[in-house]
């Protein structure tokens, strides 16, 4: 995932100061030679990072420890404020006032950006949806040189519920114009545009570009950036910027292994704002950019906001009312235990949701023991579907006769069915106590 690097590297420096009240200049200088090189190891041009290091020191030289504050957190702060400052400080708002008018997306080819151009419409329509809005959104491809892309849009479009428009014409700026004109005349809200993309930067695609956005005029520009071509995303984003110009960046495949230095460079660098992240291949998997939830991610302080967004938005209601419920009553079932399963399976996999808890960025977890995690969820999963009603209702029917019969069922041991129950077990005794000292008292 994008600043897993960094969130490795720098998350781990503060313990060094321990809980005293003191930061020499020796220790400072040593940190921020540490920091610098961490910044350039995740691929952040030497530039930005010298920038961001003098910024810190800046902040740091004289100053006094507040009374009562230990060294680390009191450094920790200083860093947070500044990398919140570096990415941007606020959530950009051209997407969430972007629900009229035109979005026209642009980007190299294999940047992600048709898919980006369906994730955004399903994106802005959701969210205008929990601010009481009806928004229509449609989405079109001006892109006829590469194959297949009008028919990828197509598709894509319908697996996210967006209309999708098929131009008759096969030169771009006639397609352009005909698309806003099937925009005004079905009163459509918002109009998303697929631009044509090349391999790299050429005069000819810039140019195309050019007379589509004067044709177009749209209230939001964006350039969609592939995050884990590095530096090299930002001379493209600087070509663009200074042929075309933008409002903001999405930047793409964020889930992958890329080292987060070009995210890290890009506000600062180009003076632009990063509007969205692609966090997966799915047509959800977008999400605005928040710069605080990224700088406390960096620092190993976990990303709460962002982990209740995303189970509210993949965990249905009456899911999380019947978790609820069990948890309040110290009433766990079975039936409860697999919601539960399906739960987490819906929020992505077990690394992806450890990382938005506080102190793991530096506890390293084996790609080993999270698959077998995994692996354990998958067969709970499949043992209790093959239980009766009853006795996933009532577990303590379950006998060895019956545990036979479900091991069977299920194709697995008969150990592994009572591994389900010991935990199931620990699990029901877990909310009793917790039922006991009140923990969930008064919830819904």
């Amino acid at each position: 995932m994008m600043f897993d690097f960094l969130a490795k590297k720098i998350s781990t420096l503060f313990d060094r100061f321990g809980r005293s009240g003191r930061l020499t200049p020796v220790a400072i200088d040593d940190f921020l030679r540490t920091v610098h090189d961490s910044l350039l190891d995740a691929d952040v041009p030497l530039a930005v990072g010298d920038a961001f290091v003098n910024d810190v020191r800046s902040v740091l030289t004289g100053v006094t420890i507040p009374s009562g504050l230990a060294a680390d957190d009191f450094l920790k702060k200083v860093v947070y404020e500044r990398l919140v400052s570096f990415l941007g400080g606020q959530v950009t708002d051209c997407l969430v006032s972007a629900n009229r008018g035109v979005v026209l997306v642009m980007g190299l080819q294999g940047s992600g950006k048709t898919t980006t151009v369906a994730k955004l419409g399903r994106l802005i329509r959701e969210r205008n949806e929990c601010d009481k809005r009806s928004l229509r959104v449609m989405v079109a491809s001006v892109d006829f040189y590469r194959p297949a892309a009008i028919d990828q849009l197509a598709l894509i479009a319908q697996q996210a519920s967006l209309f999708f428009y098929r131009p008759q014409e096969s030169d771009p700026t006639v397609a352009a114009r005909a698309a806003l004109s099937y925009q005004k005349e079905h009163g459509y809200d918002l109009l998303i545009l697929d631009t044509a993309g090349r391999l790299h930067v050429d005069g000819e695609m810039l140019d195309e570009l050019c007379t589509i956005k004067s044709i177009v005029k749209p209230s939001v520009s964006l350039l969609v950036l592939d995050a884990m071509t590095g530096q090299e995303s930002l001379r493209v984003a600087t070509t663009f910027n200074e042929k075309i110009g933008f409002d903001a960046a999405v930047l793409t495949k964020t889930d992958s292994d890329t080292r987060g230095g070009a995210a890290f460079a890009f506000r600062y660098a180009l003076k632009k704002p990063i509007a969205a992240v692609g966090t997966g291949e799915k047509s959800g998997d977008l999400a605005l950019f928040h710069p605080k939830r990224a700088a406390s991610s960096m620092l190993g302080m976990g990303d709460l906001e962002s982990f209740v967004e995303l189970a509210n938005a993949r965990i249905r209601d009456e899911d999380q009312k019947r978790l609820t419920r069990a948890l309040s009553t110290g009433k766990l079932t079975l039936e409860d235990f697999a919601c539960q399963i399906d739960a987490i399976s819906r929020l992505g996999s077990i690394s992806q949701v450890l990382k938005f808890l506080p102190g793991m960025a530096s506890h390293s977890v084996s790609p080993e023991k999270l698959e077998e995690g995994e692996q354990e969820m998958r067969r709970f999963k499949v043992i209790i579907g093959s239980m009766t009603r009853k006795e996933r209702l009532l577990p303590a029917v379950i006998d060895t006769s019956r545990k036979k019969r479900i091991a069977r069922g299920a194709g697995v041991a008969m150990s592994d069915v009572q591994d389900l129950l010991n935990k199931f077990s620990e699990m029901q005794h877990l909310m009793k106590q917790m039922g006991r000292f009140g923990l969930f008292r008064g919830r819904k």
